[in-house]
């Protein structure tokens, strides 16, 4: 069994299974209100969405979302160490046991639902039980232990809650009980009374809790810390039989204060079923009178009503106890967050610096890279391809459908605005798409470990076309020279493992027909999915993410807008006028 202490001295990094807004918020809280210098959750594992918004004091903070807990990557998974599970109670078994497997440092796991099926309890039970994980739930609202972790509801999910309740400082009283509202009461009880606590755990009121009591009660007794325990019991199994086991074994040595509540179901004729599945006395030995007898005999306190724990704990009080109070003051969700731009004092920012430091430290290529990424690029090797790419790109003709729409607003009178948007319009699928569709080709590829001749094929009995293939001018005895010159830019560090894909659909296409090369798109994409996982070390769902936002294609966009603008000038200097097809243009057939 873990050691409390351990919570203590390790930064907390907690990834929540689900999503559950108020408990990741009143968490959040806890750590800005206990003067934590960055957020305990790291990650969210939850589907619909790749960010949620939460506040850090008054200001806002990202936490990113991914839809499985094994895409995150394997760095931020050994960072891991405790785990909000907030997913349905048929969930439970399944997530609990992944993120027990995919992290090794993990620590402590709060298991939110309830109904949880009992063979998955009992399944996880045995799983647990020859590791070093502290497990509540499920049912639980979670651990608490002050000044350094709150996982779960427990303590409040308010923030006034949170700097009323006297738990952001640590003291020496540890609250055990099995009810999560109980916990609570528990809390408020022990610091009203002018003693701080130590840690606090709610196991859980279900059947079997994956921690009983006396395991968590073994905890507090190892805990150097603690020097007293809280414990709230109820009627119905024998959890308290085992507690008065270790009081006369003299395992349990530090003194227990506990109330046993469900007296009241003695006065029933049959026995009642009180709120939690465990909490119903089916014989004598199972009613709160006989566990209150047992554990008085075994040296306990036994408090007769709750009131008594509160005046039973002021006499225990060691002198004056300074509460720590915090506040956080009014919040106001923003509508945007940008992670590109905006002022922060008065002064214009970009890309986290002042902005006239961002624009010297950058030349055009890098910055624009910068700015799409939503991050300061420092690598040589891909600033220097995406300006390669960039003038590339730029212009290719007056023929293309994007130049000849700009030139037909642009005779037709129109703007530079207009005429500008009536280029951009026609980029698609036919037209400027392609770096995009290409790279999500050989993404997909290499990611699914697709063989060239599975993927040409599955192409073809779709009767689709395979994007970043074929051109018409050049062949594979007439070579595009705009592509050997990209290529040199090869040779990186993951072997160039989407370029080596490409060029082997390449070797099959053009067995089918000469023409169907790599071209420009197919090469551009193909060289810089292996830059972006080269030069930056992105994995295969970030890079999927990017195709999914059309990164790919923003180069072409921005590049191409250029020679768009640049025919637009050209036309409107010489103005001949309206730009109309003479009858010999159009074939009529009626």
């Amino acid at each position: 069994m873990i050691d409390i202490q351990k919570f203590r001295l390790t930064e907390a990094q907690i990834v929540v299974l689900g999503s559950h807004p108020q408990i990741i918020q009143s968490m959040l809280d806890y750590d800005f209100l206990a003067k934590r210098q960055q957020p305990s959750v790291v990650a969210i594992i939850a589907t619909g969405r790749k960010q949620e918004r939460y506040f850090w004091g008054e200001t806002e903070v990202i936490i990113p979302v991914v839809s499985n807990l094994s895409l995150l990557r394997e760095a931020k998974r050994k960072t891991i160490t405790a785990v909000l599970n907030v997913q349905s109670a048929r969930r439970v078994l399944s997530s609990t046991k992944q993120a027990i497997e995919l992290l090794p440092q993990l620590q402590v796991v709060t298991i939110f639902a309830e109904q949880t099926p009992e063979s998955h309890t009992l399944d996880l039970i045995e799983l647990v039980a020859d590791k070093n994980i502290l497990i509540t739930g499920p049912a639980s609202v979670g651990l608490l232990v002050p000044g350094y972790l709150k996982l779960g509801a427990i303590g409040g999910t308010q923030h006034r809650q949170l700097s009323d309740a006297d738990i952001l400082d640590s003291g020496n009283t540890a609250v055990v009980s099995t009810s999560g509202g109980m916990v609570n009461e528990l809390i408020h009880t022990v610091t009203g009374a002018g003693i701080g606590v130590s840690f606090a755990v709610a196991l859980g009121g279900d059947r079997f809790p994956i921690t009983s009591p006396a395991q968590a009660i073994l905890l507090a007794e190892k805990d150097k810390q603690t020097k007293r325990i809280v414990y709230f019991g109820e009627l119905g199994g024998s959890d308290e039989y085992e507690i008065a086991e270790l009081l006369t074994s003299k395992k349990l040595t530090k003194e227990l204060i506990v109330y046993i509540a469900g007296t009241v179901a003695e006065l029933f004729e049959e026995p009642p079923q009180f709120g939690h599945a465990k909490a119903m006395a089916q014989t004598y030995d199972e009613s709160a009178t006989a566990k209150k007898k047992i554990l008085k005999k075994a040296g306990a306190v036994v408090c007769e009503t709750f009131a008594d724990m509160r005046t039973f704990l002021e006499k225990r009080v060691e002198g004056e106890r300074s509460p720590v109070k915090r506040t956080i003051g009014s919040r106001q969700r923003s509508m945007i967050v940008s992670h590109i731009s905006g002022e922060k004092d008065e002064t214009v920012r970009l890309l986290g610096k002042d902005l006239i430091e961002t624009v010297e430290g950058n030349s055009v290529a890098s910055l624009v890279l910068s700015m799409l990424l939503g991050q300061q690029v420092t690598s040589k090797k891909a600033i220097a391809f995406v300006d390669y790419v960039f003038r590339l790109l730029m212009d290719h003709g007056p023929y293309v459908s994007g130049a000849l729409n700009t030139i037909v607003a642009a005779r037709a009178g129109k703007d530079l605005v207009s005429s500008l948007s009536a280029g951009l319009l026609t980029i698609g699928p036919r037209f400027g798409g392609a770096i995009n569709a290409a790279a999500d080709g050989w993404l997909s590829g290499v990611a699914g470990e697709v063989s060239a001749q599975e993927f040409v094929e599955s192409f073809a009995r779709r009767g689709e076309v395979i994007s970043g293939i074929g051109h018409k001018k050049y062949h594979i005895d007439l070579p595009d020279p705009r592509v050997k010159a990209l290529v040199g830019f090869a040779g990186n560090s993951n072997g160039d493992r989407y370029l080596q894909f490409a060029r082997s659909i390449e070797a099959i296409t053009t067995t089918k027909k000469s023409n169907l090369i790599l071209n420009v798109d197919g090469a551009i994409a193909a060289i810089l999915l292996d830059i972006l996982e080269s030069e930056f070390d992105y994995d295969q769902q970030q890079l999927h993410e990017l195709v999914e936002i059309e990164f790919f294609n923003a180069l072409f966009v921005l590049s191409r807008s250029v020679g768009f603008t640049a025919h637009y000038l050209d036309q409107r200097r010489h103005d001949e006028g309206l730009l109309r097809l003479s009858p010999g243009d159009v074939r009529y057939i009626g």
